[in-house]
């Protein structure tokens, strides 16, 4: 990735849609270029391909911030990046953004402090795509597409339970295998073990691991420690016909 992460801040309110944009601009890497008061301004602009990552405020005076994360992703690749910034709590609300694969979900208020880690945590995912950008198709690859319909996944195929090869919006096959490769069936492991492993940041292995829990590749457990909340564990889905003693 070249140069700056260009931001849109869109927030209905004003003293909001000022505060936001001074963290942007405040923060390395990252350049504001404009903030809107509606949700068909969003739209608009990104159309025009200025914008490389959307702050979004889900409750919005003409449409609402689900209608806007829908209205965006019939833009196809084009479509920039979306970071919820919203007071608004309620699952249905968030579950629909998740749903979007949407870059963050941060509640407000919220710090400079809080927006500036999110925030350099999405450059370095970012950064880790453009790396593994799919490589153009050799001719056996192109050979295979043609007669099959599909590409197949490298070891995928000894997997049961596996993802279709359409994967979502920021999610690459390359490290997906690697992801997968780390799971075991029997042993199950940590988002930060299964991070650790694979030489990706935590963020970007709960990413993969939502997905293929979602895909039914996997499944979950979780570990009660002493105190605080319990640590969730991860292992492949079993083959049909197998059990896990």
């Amino acid at each position: 990735m070249s140069g700056e992460i260009r931001v849109l801040v869109v927030d209905d309110d004003r003293t909001a849609r000022a505060l936001h944009g001074r963290f942007v601009a405040e923060t390395p890497g990252f350049a504001l270029t404009g903030a809107v008061g509606t949700g068909l301004g969003a739209v608009e602009r990104s159309i025009h391909g200025d914008v490389d990552l959307i702050l979004l405020d889900m409750r919005l005076p003409d449409i609402s911030g689900v209608e806007v994360l829908h209205r965006l992703r019939t833009l196809g690749t084009t479509s920039p990046d979306v970071m919820v910034i919203s007071s608004s709590r309620d699952q249905v609300t968030v579950r629909q953004a998740l749903a979007a694969q949407i870059a963050g979900y941060l509640v407000k208020p919220l710090t400079q402090g809080a927006l500036q880690q999110r925030l350099a945590a999405y450059r370095a995912e970012r950064r880790e795509r453009e790396r593994e950008r799919p490589q153009p198709l050799g001719q056996v690859e192109i050979d295979r597409l043609l007669s099959t319909g599909r590409i197949a996944i490298p070891g995928a195929s000894a997997r049961s339970g596996d993802p279709a090869p359409g994967l979502p919006k920021g999610l690459a096959a390359v490290t997906l295998e690697r992801i997968l490769g780390e799971l075991d069936p029997v042993v199950p492991r940590s988002a930060g073990e299964v991070a650790q492993r694979s030489e990706v940041s935590r963020a970007t292995a709960r990413r993969y691991l939502d997905h293929l829990v979602a895909e039914g590749a996997i499944t979950i457990a979780h570990r009660y420690g002493r105190r605080g909340r319990p640590e969730v564990l991860y292992r492949l889905s079993p083959r049909p016909g197998e059990g896990i003693g």
